[in-house]
């Protein structure tokens, strides 16, 4: 491995850029293969963190019930100690089974550490490397049942709860299916989301999957509750939140009445403490990839919910090393080298919820809007009026305080986060530090992406790239998923 920064590396434990290479085939057993595979990283894993700082690896092979063999290696980079080295390593076990699971090999590859194992042997051994499984004890393995089992539903349960999927119970229609609002007996509301049939996932891998997602908790997190398998149905059951979705707050006349600045800035910082969640506070990595105004729902209180986090990425499985070929999510909400080349990053999910938080400030949505005699986008119109000094034409006219130092701030955060340049793109954590002290200095922002520079009301010039890409920002925002042309 080498590597090079122009930021200080030695002894930080660094997970972000990480790349996963799954392999394209089975194991012949595969939940034998899964009983061996993770206590077989787990104990390289701690082999290779107590190394000392010139032998931070370790590599092993153990047997499958049946005669598989599994050859696996962890290893962390010799600059960072015990505990970071663990830290890494562990993290990237529990990524396996949502990047290969039900695969006989595959990859995590992160700046400090990485994992890989396969069925056949791919490194040399001067003693035997043969690793010692324990078996499951049984109370282990009842509990990982009883979990599941918890989180199942009865399909005839839910059917009966939402007066089997009627339309008059529909609440919308996502990217992956419809959502409906569902009642139990015992009077608990429930949003119940049927997926498109389409999966080629096995129900082994969903059941997994959809486990370790319901673990995650956060204020701001819609909380996935349980799932439901029945003959070619895919169910997923989340608390239902009340006061439906961003999206009918924002752009309603009506209801625009109940957002005042106190109660954008809350959104905002809600939003964005969720999405830090997601990237890097909780048990696993989750890239959200469809973060938008219907995405974000409102509790009693109007704090935001994310919605669908995780589905979109946890669902696709034809993705490697950070990209993919099937696109999924929202024109204008979508970062362009994700629209463009399919390669998808927490920093992706930093542009969405830039362009998020711009329609939040001025109440325009980001398709194009009549300013004028001018048809805009609203990053165009945004950077024209921050580039002319005119930051307060952004701001939502409905608002009736005036410019103060939070909605500058905020202008300038969204900015930032929708550069196109995606290194240039602040952190979750970097937002949230941004969004709760003053003190923290605020770097100018540069062109962000989609931008057009208008000539003669009408003639557009700009980089290949923006042109290429100009027709994410001018359509209706639309969900779409359809594969793009390398």
């Amino acid at each position: 491995m080498v590597r090079y920064s122009y930021n200080l590396i030695f002894g930080i434990e660094q997970t972000d850029p990480l790349k996963y290479v799954p392999s394209p085939n089975f194991p012949k057993n595969p939940e034998q293969f899964a009983l061996v595979l993770t206590p077989l990283l787990d104990i390289l894993s701690d082999r290779a963190a107590s190394g000392n700082s010139l032998k931070n690896f370790a590599a092993g092979h153990a047997t499958v019930p049946g005669g598989e063999t599994i050859y696996a290696l962890a290893q962390c980079t010799p600059d960072i100690d015990k505990q970071n080295c663990s830290s890494c390593l562990k993290q990237s076990v529990t990524e396996i089974p949502i990047c290969c699971g039900g695969r006989n090999g595959g990859r995590v590859l992160k700046p400090s550490c990485n994992l890989r194992y396969e069925n056949n042997s791919f490194f040399e051994s001067k003693d035997d490397s043969s690793v010692d499984i324990p078996a499951p004890k049984e109370d282990e393995n009842s509990e990982d049942v009883s979990l599941v089992e918890s989180l199942q539903y009865d399909f005839e349960t839910i059917r009966s709860a939402t007066d089997d999927f009627s339309d008059a119970n529909k609440l919308g229609q996502g990217g992956f299916g419809a959502v409906y609002k569902g009642r139990l007996a015992n009077g608990t509301y429930i949003a119940v989301k049927r997926l498109s049939k389409n999966s080629e996932q096995g129900d082994r891998e969903f059941k997994t999957e959809v486990t370790l997602v319901a673990q995650l908790q956060h204020r701001n997190l819609v909380r996935l509750l349980g799932f439901c398998l029945k003959a070619g149905e895919r169910i997923l059951i989340y608390e239902y939140v009340p006061n439906t979705s961003l999206n009918h707050f924002i752009f309603d006349p009506i209801d625009q009445a109940h957002l005042d600045w106190e109660t954008r800035y809350k959104i905002i910082g809600g939003i964005a403490r969720g999405l830090l969640y997601l990237h890097e506070d909780s048990r696993l990595r989750i890239i959200h990839r469809d973060l938008k105004p219907s995405n974000i729902l409102l509790d009693e209180d109007m704090n935001p919910k994310i919605a669908d986090f995780g589905m979109a990425r946890l669902f696709m499985m034809d993705q490697t090393q950070g990209d993919t070929n099937t696109i999924v999510g929202t024109y204008g909400y979508m970062a362009p080298e994700y629209l463009i080349y399919g390669r998808f990053s927490v920093k992706s999910d930093v542009f969405s919820f830039g362009v998020l938080v711009l329609e939040i400030l001025s109440g325009k949505r980001i398709s194009s809007f009549q300013n004028g005699e001018n048809e805009e986008d609203l990053l165009s119109y945004a950077w024209r009026n921050w580039r002319d000094d005119t930051v307060a034409n952004i701001m939502d006219p409905k608002l009736t305080t005036g410019l103060g130092i939070e909605m500058m701030r905020c202008i300038h955060i969204a900015l930032l986060c929708v550069q196109e340049n995606v290194a240039s793109r602040p952190s979750m954590a970097s937002v949230v530090s941004m969004l709760n002290s003053h003190s923290v200095t605020l770097s100018l922002p540069s062109r962000p992406a989609y931008y057009l520079q208008q000539k003669s009301g009408s003639d557009i010039t700009g980089s290949d790239e923006s042109k290429s890409s100009m027709h994410a920002s001018g359509n209706k925002n639309s969900d779409f998923t359809e594969p793009y042309a390398r």
